[in-house]
């Protein structure tokens, strides 16, 4: 039997989320209206940074880099959850599957760098800002979101080669709502040590030393607050610091309790609920944190608004 090849399985069936089917409909609506959330608030960031020249700045430049990011993660697998809820058979093929797998991995890196990268410019407008032009220069900031692109792809690409030489000829059936790598590496009969040992190191790289990275950064704000000299400024420091934290914690902690530090106790409903929470949730909550809450953000807003209705008036 192990001498059977992978590509024995055309198919996998994806179990989704456990719930009653009374039920289904109301979750459906509501996993319909998340997905075009986030959506629309990441288009419509992006849209707002292409069109106003005045954010045209380091910052806004990781914003949009992070609301694509966003985007593509969530429609990674989300399309194809409610597209599941809808069916009674959910069957993903072996290749849509792997190319799932390489695009989660993809999304999922890349906003890790980019919460690095937002960090950091917010480190050195706060603690800094005499010198913020000449240190996030355009050429750095550049190079930053490239270096990202680089390192995600190599990794993503890594991991789902290494998912593609097991077999998985026995049992298609996955116990989630999209291709987790976790799920696939428990169907699989081949040995995955390899795998699992990459995933470690690999996560503990990106993972962890980003977090770290980010934790520094805003230790930093937090500890040059007092030399503000502004009560206005010292809330915005704080405002700034508690908001982001706050999706950095909720996007790394269940990442990190999920993929490096697995339990045997963890339920596949637990899992689920873990991955939902950073596959679905931190998308769609990320453009109100960084973004639309932003004073810049709502005056290219109202710039955008008022300029159309100007136009309809004449």
């Amino acid at each position: 039997m192990t001498g059977r090849n992978q590509t024995a399985i055309t198919a996998f069936l994806l179990q989704g989320l456990p719930m009653e089917s009374e039920r289904k409909n109301l979750f459906f609506v509501l996993f319909l209206v998340m997905y075009v959330t986030t959506v629309l608030g990441n288009l419509l960031i992006i849209f707002l940074i292409c069109l106003d020249s005045q954010l045209h700045t380091p910052m806004y430049l990781f914003l949009s880099s992070l609301s694509f990011s966003d985007l593509s993660f969530s429609s990674a697998t989300m399309p194809k959850l409610l597209q599941n809820m809808q069916s009674q058979v959910p069957p993903i093929s072996y290749t849509g599957c792997l190319t799932q797998v390489y695009f989660f991995m993809l999304f999922g890196d890349l906003e890790s760098f980019l919460f690095v990268a937002m960090a950091y410019d917010r480190h050195v407008a706060i603690c800094f800002p005499l010198h913020y032009t000449a240190i996030m220069s355009p050429k750095l900031c550049l190079s930053l979101v490239a270096l990202s692109w680089v390192l995600t792809t190599l990794d993503a690409l890594l991991h789902t080669l290494l998912m593609a030489r097991l077999c998985f000829c026995a049992g298609n059936v996955i116990p989630h709502f999209f291709c987790d790598m976790s799920a696939l590496l428990k169907l699989s009969f081949s040995d995955t040590q390899v795998n699992e040992l990459v995933i470690f190191i690999m996560g503990g790289l990106i993972l962890v030393i980003l977090f770290l990275l980010i934790i520094l950064s805003y230790a930093r704000i937090v500890l040059s607050i007092p030399k503000v000299p502004s009560a206005r400024g010292i809330y915005k420091a704080f405002s700034t610091c508690g908001s982001h934290l706050a999706v950095v914690s909720l996007f790394y902690g269940t990442v990190i309790g999920l993929y490096l530090c697995p339990s045997t106790e963890n339920s596949t409903l637990k899992e689920m609920v873990m991955a939902m929470i950073y596959a679905m949730v931190t998308p769609m909550l990320n453009p109100f944190i960084y973004s639309l809450r932003n004073r810049d953000m709502k005056g290219a807003l109202g710039k955008v608004f008022f300029k159309n209705k100007t136009s309809f008036s004449v």
